[in-house]
């Protein structure tokens, strides 16, 4: 398997509580731009996915926190697809800091929505290989 998708980010003072920790909400945000960003990478766009009349859904997300991240921390934000034979995909994700510690694990169930049938797509696997220009980049 080749190393996760990783995209940097520094942690912003207003993202953070008032012990001066990362807000427990942004670690979302953070894993939801990695995602993103990987999708941007591998060619797929918001427009292209509504053309094709589907939207990725979250139906699950854990996140186990590690270590704290203040303001001014940069942290690389990884994202790792894996599949099954199912509706369903899980992500892995990790935040780590510049010195390789782990500051918080995510982990994650998703699927791809039928906009019109308001359903999962039966094979989300196949239908990413489809639109991707890199399929490296999901695992396939």
């Amino acid at each position: 398997m080749s190393e996760p998708f990783s995209v940097r980010v520094t942690v912003r003072g207003y993202e953070t509580d008032v012990q001066g920790h990362l807000n427990q909400a942004v670690y979302l945000n953070y894993a939801e731009h990695a995602r993103w960003s990987l999708l941007q990478a591998a060619g797929i766009s918001q427009a292209g996915l509504i053309a094709r009349g589907v939207g990725p859904v979250a139906l699950e997300t854990t996140i186990r926190y590690r270590r704290e991240l203040l303001a001014g921390d940069e942290v690389d934000v990884t994202c790792a697809f894996e599949w099954s034979d199912g509706k369903t995909f899980r992500i892995q994700q990790e935040i780590r800091k510049a010195d390789g510690t782990v500051a918080a694990e995510i982990a994650a169930v998703g699927g791809l929505m039928d906009l019109k049938a308001r359903k999962l797509v039966p094979n989300p696997q196949g239908l990413f290989k489809e639109l991707t220009s890199d399929p490296g980049l999901f695992g396939l």
